[in-house]
């Protein structure tokens, strides 16, 4: 039996254990939070991801828990309504097929698949790797040290994995020019299933009310940023001083929201960025999810990347003995989708977040039309692929 040990358990990693530990591997899960860590900001399943969860039973239960938006409104800078739409048709995603839940649900569902029959390693994480001829030898931070057959980072944009195996994030790093932070709200405006999103040049503010909860909003702050600003991906008060800094005379809600960022005890930062390979392994180890290929949240797509990518790993470590050559052929399959995915940023995807007053006027035009246009068509690169029957 081939022992695997995954690194992170968000999306990536559970979902490779399903598939995994389905066609005999033992399978270890490493993560250094305490538990499965939660979140309500909504995120997307669309296309051929939506047939992965399918096929791990999950989809009766997603459908379940979309957060089941029922309008986006517009607003421009001085709160002004600009446009309500069907989320749909902003998000190019087919209503009906594609899914949006909880970032919390989907993590919990694919932790509940998997729990009781692979080794979870919470509160720890990898402090070395050394590879071998007889695997990869993992000392981790508590101490104990292992051999496992494959290593896999799924331990996302930011992996260490990548790191130990590969270099410095940098020279994968492609920054695209935004910020933005996530954090929770009281509900304090009446907002039920719904989405609201205010506008300036260069800057952007959201309110989510996703699902039943009507005690609570996801608020999104998003800005424009030439250069990635030092230091602040590790410094939570660098964050909130560098997003307060750049909303700092914004009208609308935007005071309470950065009064309520202060004292968020679950801000999310980070940069609107890409990680681009030339190649996702070396030797035995292997990366999947956003360690791999994090699209950027501009595209929508680093959920179902991480699904897709996921199940067309396990399918070559199944399908193929020699682990060499399982990875080569992983990487042949899943690296088309993953460019036209990729490519949807350099296809417009960040106009929702307009930089000028002249392109935002441009936008909030074409947001207008929009009301009484039939909904544009799903991007092709959403279902560009056709899954391998894994045979588990």
């Amino acid at each position: 039996m081939r022992s695997v040990l995954i690194s992170g358990a968000s999306i990536a990693g559970p979902a490779l254990a399903y598939w995994l530990q389905r066609a005999g591997f033992a399978v270890t899960v490493v993560e250094k939070a305490s538990t499965v860590r939660g979140g309500g900001y909504p995120i997307d399943v669309r296309g051929t991801a939506v047939e992965v969860v399918r096929r791990m039973g999950l989809l009766p239960q997603l459908s379940r828990l979309q957060t089941d938006s029922r309008h986006l409104t517009f607003l421009d800078p001085d709160g002004a309504t600009v446009a309500v739409l069907s989320p749909h048709a902003v998000a190019g995603s087919v209503a009906g097929q594609d899914l949006e839940v909880r970032r919390g649900d989907l993590a919990a569902g694919l932790y509940e698949l998997v729990r009781h029959e692979v080794e979870f390693r919470f509160g720890d994480a990898v402090e070395t790797l050394d590879q071998s001829a007889a695997g990869v030898e993992v000392t981790f931070v508590s101490g104990q040290r292992r051999t496992f057959d494959l290593v896999i980072g799924a331990d996302g944009m930011h992996s260490q994995t990548r790191h130990r195996s590969f270099g410095p994030e940098e020279q994968f790093h492609r920054y695209l020019g935004y910020c933005f932070a996530l954090f929770t709200v009281p509900n304090t405006y009446g907002m039920h299933r719904e989405l609201t999103m205010w506008n300036s040049p260069g800057r952007a503010a959201a309110l989510y009310a996703v699902g039943e909860s009507r005690d609570e909003l996801q608020a999104f702050l998003t800005f424009h940023q030439p250069q990635v600003p030092p230091g602040a991906l590790r410094d939570p008060q660098a964050q909130r001083d560098l997003v307060e800094q750049a909303f700092d005379g914004a009208g609308w809600e935007i005071p309470g929201l950065l009064a309520a960022l202060h004292g968020a005890d679950d801000l999310f930062f980070d940069t609107a960025a890409q990680i681009r390979m030339p190649h996702w392994s070396n030797g035995r180890v292997v990366l999947v999810g956003d360690a791999a290929c994090a699209p950027s949240f501009l595209t929508g797509q680093g959920t179902s990347l991480a699904l897709v990518g996921a199940y067309l790993l396990a399918h070559a470590l199944t399908a193929e003995p020699d682990i060499d050559r399982a990875l080569v052929a992983y990487e042949h399959r899943m690296r088309p989708f993953v460019v036209a995915n990729q490519a949807l940023v350099d296809n417009g995807a960040a106009t929702l977040f307009p930089v000028t007053a002249e392109a935002l006027e441009r936008r909030n035009t074409r947001l207008r039309e929009l009301v009484s246009m039939p909904a544009p068509a799903p991007r092709p690169a959403h279902s560009a692929l056709q899954l391998p029957d894994l045979g588990v």
